[in-house]
């Protein structure tokens, strides 16, 4: 009767995220079994107890999961059907700093933000006070008129940005910020042709699905008349790499013979950019867009100079860079705050969004007097870009990374993870590679190291899901959506962390033992 109770109250413990008074129980399987004896190659790992979390959420009295999920079929568009992760979906009712409630009240640890978007914390203290303020003085008026918040927007985030980077273009959005950018381009320099990275996402517009290169996002109709995708500089999965091209602590495992200091796979690449610019696009081309590091692509990063060659001869035919920081940027990365920094290049214009809100809707576009003056000569107007409430809100986000130093967070806590997800892929077949630069993890999973084969649909999803069941959300992407994805709101401590390795552990060892 003891045991009963004690497996009931681990149960609750692992369910609520409250601690397990029994921690005699404490290697307790998910399931109520005791650890079994080791059966193969792989050490079982134990899964802790879920990290503490003081905030107790409201107790939901809202409409049934049924009849949420009548109305997602009936009323909602089917695409919301088609991305919903999970055979088993999350009902989430509430949110917290890094934590997320569903309807039944169970907590989740979440590693994905709603997509890389909830950038200091679920429902922050500082930034719904903010919102609470500014609704109580000022919803909309559009920027016919002149009001503060955003003009202390504008100028702060301004000063995040290096010259001659000072003419901010507020959007709802990053697909908003991308298109407004494809239009600047072509304005300023006369010209069409704008190419991006095969692999890449920048928006699902009738425009941007030109820039985007992924076949998951494409129909079958003209879109993105004038855009040229070229290849993607994966030193992992491309034709060409090795154990010391990327900007990262962790490399891939392919073998390397480049002397120190010299990167072959990135002259391959470079060839492969120039061979582009000689038979896709005219001479003189309108723009180039790039992530610092891919985001639905799957944390695909660049040999370490290419975007400074690439930026060159780009600047060579008469286009200007457009770094797309829609995910990268805000700190996430760690080492800067904006993804670009890492490459030592500064671009002739920057999209973001996402981050840039904590999950509120907002975008910018951020360029040169210059590019700006050639954009002047007709009327731009958007009626919610740079909305009051949206300008405050963003203002309090940058307030809040610096004062949380969420930067410092992601830098530390996402070093840590990177070098603890390597040492899972020395220990598991499947994880064919781990990359990415402080918060901005991906993990690609594969059939075997040799081979390199993305691992199958199927198989992916059964890991995600058990991940799920355990308490843990992450993302997926790729090409062939076979990458982990693990982009955390910038508020997660070491012991979140390490609960999610554990998971992440126990969930490949339980998909292993069923190979």
């Amino acid at each position: 009767m003891q045991i009963a109770g004690s497996r009931l109250s681990f149960r609750w413990a692992f369910l609520t995220g409250q601690k397990c008074t029994y921690p005699s129980l404490a290697k307790l399987h998910l399931s109520g079994a005791l650890c079994q004896k080791e059966v193969n190659k792989y050490t079982i790992p134990d899964v802790p107890e879920m990290p503490l979390c003081s905030f107790s959420p409201e107790e939901y009295k809202g409409m049934s999961k049924e009849r949420m999920l009548d109305i997602r079929r009936q009323n909602c568009n089917p695409m919301t059907l088609k991305v919903t992760y999970y055979k088993k979906p999350v009902f989430i009712h509430q949110g917290y700093m890094q934590w997320l409630w569903d309807v039944d009240g169970r907590r989740y640890l979440d590693l994905f933000a709603g997509v890389a978007t909830v950038s200091v914390g679920h429902c922050h203290p500082k930034v719904v006070a903010t919102a609470e303020q500014q609704l109580k003085k000022l919803w909309h008026t559009t920027n016919i008129y002149v009001y503060p918040t955003l003009h202390e927007y504008c100028e702060k985030l301004a000063s995040y940005l290096p010259d001659p980077l000072k003419v901010i273009y507020l959007t709802n959005s990053g697909s908003e910020a991308n298109d407004l950018a494809m239009l600047m381009a072509r304005l300023h320099t006369g010209n069409y042709d704008i190419i991006t990275f095969r692999g890449s996402y920048h928006g699902g517009g009738p425009q941007t699905l030109g820039l985007t290169s992924n076949a998951a996002y494409k129909y079958p109709v003209a879109s993105g008349l004038g855009c040229t995708n070229t290849m993607c500089p994966d030193v992992f999965r491309g034709p060409w790499g090795g154990s010391h091209c990327r900007d990262s602590l962790v490399q891939t495992t392919r073998d390397c013979s480049c002397a120190q200091g010299h990167c072959m796979a990135n002259e391959h690449y470079i060839e492969q950019l120039k061979e582009t610019l000689a038979t896709s696009v005219p001479t003189r081309i309108a723009g180039f867009f790039a992530e610092p590091i891919q985001g639905v692509g799957g944390a695909v990063q660049y040999p370490k100079d290419f975007l400074k060659e690439a930026y060159k001869l780009v600047r060579e035919r008469g286009g200007i860079c457009i770094a797309d920081e829609v995910q990268t940027g805000f700190g996430r990365t760690g080492s800067h705050f904006w993804g670009f920094q890492g490459h030592g290049v500064i671009p002739d214009m920057v999209t973001m969004a996402k981050g840039i809100g904590n999950g509120f809707p907002m975008g910018a576009v951020v360029t040169t007097p210059e590019i700006a003056a050639s954009f002047a000569s007709g009327v731009h107007f958007n009626t919610f870009g740079g909305n009051p409430v949206a300008c405050a809100v963003a203002s309090s986000v940058l307030d809040t990374i610096q004062e949380d130093k969420a930067q410092k967070v992601s830098l530390d806590v996402g070093t840590y993870l990177l070098k603890e997800l390597a040492k899972l892929r020395d220990k598991y077949e499947i994880i064919g590679d781990v990359r990415g630069k402080g918060l901005m993890i991906g993990v690609e999973m594969v059939t075997d190291k040799t081979s390199r084969k993305p691992l199958p649909s199927g198989e992916m999803a059964e890991i995600f899901e058990d991940v799920k069941d355990m308490g843990v959300l992450i993302g997926k992407g790729g090409v062939y959506g076979q990458i982990f994805r693990i982009k955390p709101p910038m508020c997660i401590t070491m012991e979140d962390a390490n609960f999610f390795l554990a998971v992440f552990d126990k969930s490949l060892h339980n998909h292993m033992t069923k190979r």
